[in-house]
């Protein structure tokens, strides 16, 4: 039989599960999702007790097939989500939802209490985002609902009670402790002070490394167990593990995420007006990160492009970067799109669009959105010398935005990969003894290297 590493891929739709080999090649994957349930004030939320079942039932079912040697397991999931167990080990609440709206009274009572909303997030690397802070999530719970508080036993961040789910074992780890929590101390490398004076560190497991792995006996079969991972973190790894210089990734999407895993210092409150956050590496060292709502933005805009120039919703997929148009474009250049989730001084009220082209008005549109994450990356980089930039996920297939961005920043080397699978193979990675080469990327990832164009 083929040894192989197995891993789950919680993601909020789509759940996943794949065998990788020896060397990280996906040699076997199933996919599911379930529909939300609610939870006790009607938002929705996680079915957790039907994603635990699948996930006993996928696992059982391929050591019983007989036809892969399992040797190892573990979880990459989304972050900003606790599990809470009772003294018994059962799920006491459901999986509340990180887009669960928290009351401003809360939020106030809190920075009132502890810090001035600034320093706090300049500390721990997280703005204030409501229930997208996890932290946030128990310190509402001891508010509102203090009967129920005081039966939990441990708070489980989501990676670690998927781990537990197999082991039975409560732990924590840096890189869910460390993705926007509100609950690190990035300067003291230590939880905050609100979390001990709360007395919250009760309730959470040791930490242990994010490479730890557990030796268990499951149904009969030695298998090495990890801990679990952050799905952000995870998809960070191989190329933490495969580049030796320092570099910046930009993980693009819904959300255009840029990752700067050599920062050491905590954030500077014009850095936190600016939206940047902290993510963490398996290390407990801070990854700078900015955020922008860029695939959110461009899908908004194509929609108003496509009725405008009565073109159907996907012809955008069809331009080609054009010198001519660019250039042009570039010798008169005046900002005319207004956004509708993004914000930026220059925008005007309105969005002006006297173009006689679709392709015209969508090289404008580009060149505007590449304006706004050159400075999300610049935002990202700081002051630090990087020359290597990688550009990840849906917009690394788009030709102008490649091109826009190469030429405005043209003093970094701008390469490009493609894998749907970023984040499982950073949870393979994390509990593997397998050192990756400068090769691993051009191997799993496609690899595409992109210069700079040339104007006469």
């Amino acid at each position: 039989m083929q040894n192989v590493t197995a891993i789950f891929d919680i993601g909020k739709t789509n759940k996943k599960f794949f065998l990788f080999d020896a060397n990280f090649q996906e040699v076997y994957r199933e996919y599911t999702s379930f529909d939300t349930i609610e939870d006790e004030d009607g938002h929705p939320t996680e079915n957790l007790p039907a994603l635990q079942k699948w996930l006993k039932n996928v696992f059982d079912s391929i050591l019983n097939e007989g036809k892969f040697n399992v040797i190892a397991i573990n979880f990459s999931t989304y972050g900003a989500s606790l599990v809470h167990l009772d003294e018994n080990g059962e799920v006491l609440t459901p999986l509340y939802n990180y887009t669960k709206p928290l009351e401003n009274e809360i939020i106030e009572s809190f920075f009132e209490k502890y810090s001035p909303e600034d320093e706090f997030a300049a500390i721990t690397g997280s703005t204030n985002s409501g229930m997208l802070n996890s932290g946030m999530q128990l310190y509402w719970l001891k508010t509102k609902k203090p009967d129920l508080f005081k039966k939990i036993r441990y708070s489980l961040h989501l990676p670690q009670y998927i781990s537990y789910v197999f082991t039975g074992i409560p732990l924590s780890e840096y890189t869910s402790i460390g993705c926007h929590t509100a609950l690190w101390d990035y300067s003291k490398k230590d939880y905050h002070s609100w979390v001990y004076a709360e007395g919250l560190h009760k309730i959470f497991p040791p930490i242990v490394s994010t490479e730890t792995s557990i030796n268990m006996n499951y149904n009969g079969k030695r298998i090495k167990i990890g801990v679990g991972i952050h799905d952000s973190s995870a998809a960070l790894l191989p190329y933490v593990r495969s580049i030796e210089k320092k570099f910046v990734l930009v993980s693009t999407g819904t959300w255009s995420i840029t990752l700067n895993p050599f920062e050491n210092g905590v954030l500077s409150k014009t850095e936190v007006k600016q939206d940047c956050i902290n993510y963490m590496r398996i290390n407990g060292k801070p990854v700078k990160s900015t955020r922008l709502f860029l695939g959110n933005e461009y899908s908004h805009q194509i929609k108003i492009l496509s009725e405008h120039y009565q073109v159907s919703e996907d012809y955008h997929t069809s331009v080609a970067f054009d010198m001519e148009l660019y250039l042009k474009l570039k010798k008169d250049f005046q900002h005319r799109f207004s956004w509708k989730a993004l914000n930026s001084p220059e925008m005007p009220t309105r969005t002006v669009l006297n173009y006689d082209t679709f392709e015209e008005a969508y090289h404008q549109l580009m060149m505007e959105l590449v304006e706004l994450q050159v400075k999300s990356i610049k935002m990202a980089q700081g002051a630090m010398s990087i020359k290597r930039l990688y550009i990840d996920g849906g917009f690394s297939d788009n030709e102008i935005y490649i091109q826009l961005l190469s030429d405005a920043l043209k003093d970094m080397k701008l390469r490009t990969t493609d894998s749907s699978l970023g984040s499982a193979l950073g949870a393979a990675i994390a509990i593997s003894d397998v050192k990756l080469n400068s090769k691993f990327l051009k191997n799993n990832y496609s690899l595409k290297k992109h210069v700079p164009f040339i104007t006469k």
